[in-house]
């Protein structure tokens, strides 16, 4: 195990120093899941693109075998009059950083920290804290510390403007301010990681903010099944509040008399009497009768590039690849589906377009499942394609959202735990139908790895790439057969 720290470490001990200890010596309960492949990816672009920002740069090849050669090597550029070395490499007494951006003059550095959020956040301070740190022992004489992040205001239109995609801000005297803190921060995490003894740390916002912690699994194994954490919309705040006060469990906060909105009492209710559902009928009989046939059941998926890959995009930008649309005339007609997935080369809001109008009639009634999000998308191609906008926007306006009645509370089952999503919707009322299993999906198991995939598509061969889209059909695909089987569920609720 080695004794140094680096500027993840040290931003995972100022988080929680039991972060760093467990990561340390119990590794094995990191929980990968919170690794989310679609940042790391956006973090990997932006951090290539950005080094472009102030011009002429070189690169220090990152070769986590040989630190010494890095670092050599980041000298080697310093002294040859490099203006920006890129990834350059320092250490002092076991302590490493790279610089994203080292702007080198005569008498002096600027530190500039890039990352590929669109604002500021207070462990970004801390981050270039340790930075500056490690460069001021190495005796370097730093004038400036920046933070450079993506503008999300900004829209592409022809060729990439980097100084418009990027913000820079100033970060210097605040960063200066917090300098004597981190020798001492250092010390004490480096005495805690050569601990043999598991440090106790309470369980807080430190669990989820700034970054989900891959080790709470580990530090959260005491609480019950379901606890104060899963009451519907709960802030982490009361939530922990509660706990304080002894009242962890469902019963317990029954027990207590504890303050909840309608919502929250009904999932209580459920959880004490062991009720497997409770349904107000009077709510979801309104719900469905705001529907007519025909029904569309609408679902998209997305791409969200952080670099705009095409003209009229910003970063971050929700960008529709394929959409998956279940059909039924009318109660007692035999289930239709349709489907189109674009081609992984070039903008494919267009296509999309085009097929959505084609598919949906207007005047028809089509449903979502928390429609915001395709109501948005759809009205986004509108403005983009003025000749299909009056079809699209009708699509919009007829669009009813199935999320209605699960979050209204008209029904609620105990297996959800809270939660209105889809995915903890669809096995609270389905348990064992092996047709609505997401796990057994091939490839695509939801919307992160769909993502993923078909941005990976324009890279694959031929083969790969007929396997890969026919793995996001069939994940798409469920996504509205779950929607259709939802929606007779609550026409047999009321029956």
């Amino acid at each position: 195990m080695s004794a140094g720290l680096s500027k993840s470490r040290y931003t995972r001990g100022v988080q929680c120093p039991k972060m760093l200890w467990m990561e340390c010596h119990m590794p094995e309960q990191f929980d990968d899941s919170v690794m989310n492949e679609a940042i790391l990816q956006a973090g990997s672009e932006v951090g290539d693109l950005a080094m472009g920002y102030y011009g002429e740069f070189k690169e220090v090849p990152f070769d986590p075998s040989d630190w010494d050669g890095m670092m050599a090597h980041t000298r080697e550029l310093m002294a040859a009059g490099v203006p920006n070395v890129c990834e350059a490499t320092f250490s002092f007494d076991g302590n490493l950083c790279m610089v994203d951006i080292l702007r080198v003059e005569e008498d002096g550095v600027h530190i500039v920290e890039v990352k590929s959020s669109t604002h500021l956040k207070d462990i970004y301070y801390h981050d270039m804290a340790y930075q500056t740190w490690v460069l001021t022992h190495c005796r370097l004489n730093v004038k400036s510390v920046s933070l450079m992040h993506v503008n999300n205001q900004y829209v592409r239109q022809g060729e990439l403007d980097l100084q418009r995609l990027f913000v820079v801000e100033d970060c210097t005297d605040e960063v200066f301010e917090m300098l004597e803190e981190v020798g001492e921060r250092i010390e004490a995490l480096k005495t805690l990681m050569a601990s043999d003894c598991e440090p106790f740390v309470s369980i807080g916002q430190h669990c989820k903010s700034p970054y989900e912690c891959g080790y709470r699994g580990w530090c959260w194994r005491h609480l019950p099944r379901t606890s104060v954490f899963d009451l519907n919309r709960v802030q982490m705040r009361k939530a922990l509040d509660l706990v304080d006060r002894g009242i962890v469990s469902l019963a317990d906060v029954a027990g207590e008399g504890v303050s909840l909105n309608p919502r929250q009492q009904v999932q209580v209710d459920c959880a004490v009497s062991e009720v497997e559902a409770v349904v107000d009928r009077a709510g979801v009989s309104a719900f469905l009768d705001t529907l007519s046939f025909p029904l569309y059941f609408l679902d998209f998926e997305t791409m969200q590039p952080a670099i705009p890959p095409f003209d009229g995009v910003r970063p971050y930008q929700q960008i529709p690849t394929q959409y998956s649309l279940h059909v039924l005339r009318d109660a007692g007609a035999e289930l239709e589906h349709y489907e189109f997935l674009a081609e992984a080369h070039g903008d494919p809001r267009r296509s999309v377009a085009e097929h959505l109008v084609s598919d949906i009639p207007m005047g028809v009634c089509s449903l979502a499942y928390n429609m915001s999000f395709e109501k948005g998308r759809i009205r986004e191609m509108a403005e983009m394609f003025p000749d299909l906008a009056p079809h699209l926007l009708d699509i919009a306006d007829n669009m009813r959202d199935l999320l209605t009645p699960f979050s209204k509370g008209w029904y609620y089952a105990r297996a959800m735990g809270g939660s209105n999503s889809i995915k903890a919707v669809l096995p609270a009322l389905f348990p064992d139908d092996p047709e609505l299993d997401y796990h057994a999906l091939e490839g695509v198991h939801n919307g992160s790895e769909a993502m993923n995939a078909f941005v990976a598509l324009a890279h694959m061969g031929e083969e790969e790439a007929a396997i890969t889209r026919e793995q996001l059909l069939r994940y798409c695909e469920l996504d509205t057969l779950a929607m259709v089987k939802i929606w007779q569920k609550l026409v047999d609720a009321i029956k």
